[in-house]
């Protein structure tokens, strides 16, 4: 276990003025994970006794390696890609981004498929069709083959993390990659598909595993009932995470390095949906942490300016993907206008 005593603790606002930083080679991510079919209901295209979907790829891991890719990090996607038209749609989907795929699996069993329902807010309502499915089907040859020479960061999480037979497989690939990597966690809960308390029983040992764990507000309430996300940060630190990033959605973020804390209001935005906007958070946290070369070890140069700089940038990674219709990341050029 990588414990970490809590430093005093502390509050920072997002004004806190980052430390000056040279420019550095852009540090190479692998995101292990699932991608999944999202079909969203079309009731405006539907007709009695009829249900128009409208397929995009999703699944947080993968929505996480495109908003990578797209703002300039060199990332790696290792996924088990099914062969069938699902399959199709997901390589090209992330090839298009930028995404390399050399070692992900081209795998026998079929995609997994997400059936999501907007509210008028924009909120997404899934039920999922998963049993037997690619994702969950790492065997410990398919990620032993994987070279992680190079990987200044590998960040997984969700249902590949959890679900059997896989989960173990994700585990000892961490253990292996924490060697000389950052390890970056986002737990995903999702309660239709697996129970929480699994995520509960795992969720020590994850930290053992990362430097930063990243979740949002109904993670933590499904992980922790009635706990607030400042209890929550420190008992991670103490089980040896030193980054904690709570995304609050329109309150914004809360994160806690070593115990000091650093609060990240969100940018205000019109929001189209907001599938995918907790992805593309992470997105951009690792690569602004990444572009100035915090990533590649235990996360110990990393002070709360960065961690402050970071999270705004990654807020507005977030807001950008909100005025966009599904999991779909901005790429670089947007975040300059």
């Amino acid at each position: 276990m990588r414990a970490q005593v809590p430093a005093p603790l502390r509050w920072l606002p997002l004004a806190a003025k980052p430390r000056e930083t040279e420019t550095v080679p852009r540090q190479p991510i692998t995101v292990l994970g699932e991608c999944v079919a999202d079909a969203f209901v079309q009731p405006q295209r539907s007709s009695p006794g009829e249900l128009t979907l409208k397929v995009h790829a999703g699944g947080g891991p993968a929505n996480t390696a495109v908003g990578l890719a797209r703002l300039g990090t060199p990332t790696r996607f290792l996924g088990r890609l099914s062969e069938d038209t699902f399959g199709r749609l997901f390589r090209t989907h992330l090839t298009a981004s930028g995404v390399d795929l050399a070692h992900s699996v081209n795998a026998p069993e079929p995609s997994t498929l997400a059936v999501a329902e907007l509210s008028p807010d924009g909120h997404a309502a899934y039920s999922f069709h998963a049993e037997g499915t690619a994702d969950w089907q790492w065997h410990p040859a398919e990620l032993a083959a994987v070279p992680l020479s190079g990987t200044a960061c590998v960040h997984t999480g969700s249902l590949a993390l959890v679900r059997e037979p896989g989960g173990p497989a994700v585990e000892e690939f961490l253990a292996r990659a924490a060697g000389n990597a950052t390890v970056s966690i986002d737990p995903n809960v999702r309660p239709l598909l697996v129970d929480p308390a699994r995520y509960r029983e795992r969720l020590a040992r994850w930290c053992e595993l990362a430097d930063l764990l990243r979740l949002s507000a109904d993670d933590l309430a499904l992980l922790l009932p009635g706990v607030s996300p400042e209890a929550a940060c420190d008992r991670w630190h103490r089980a040896g995470v030193r980054l904690v990033v709570v995304t609050l959605g329109e309150h914004g973020a809360l994160a806690s390095l070593d115990g000091t804390r650093i609060t990240v209001p969100a940018v205000p935005v019109e929001v189209v949906d907001t599938v995918g906007a907790g992805d593309a958070f992470t997105a951009g946290l690792l690569h602004h942490l990444g572009e100035r070369g915090l990533l590649g070890g235990r996360l110990d140069s990393l002070t709360a300016p960065d961690v402050s700089a970071a999270c705004a940038y990654a807020a507005r990674v977030a807001a950008l993907t909100c005025a966009a219709k599904g999991a779909n990341p901005p790429w670089a050029r947007q975040l300059t206008v």
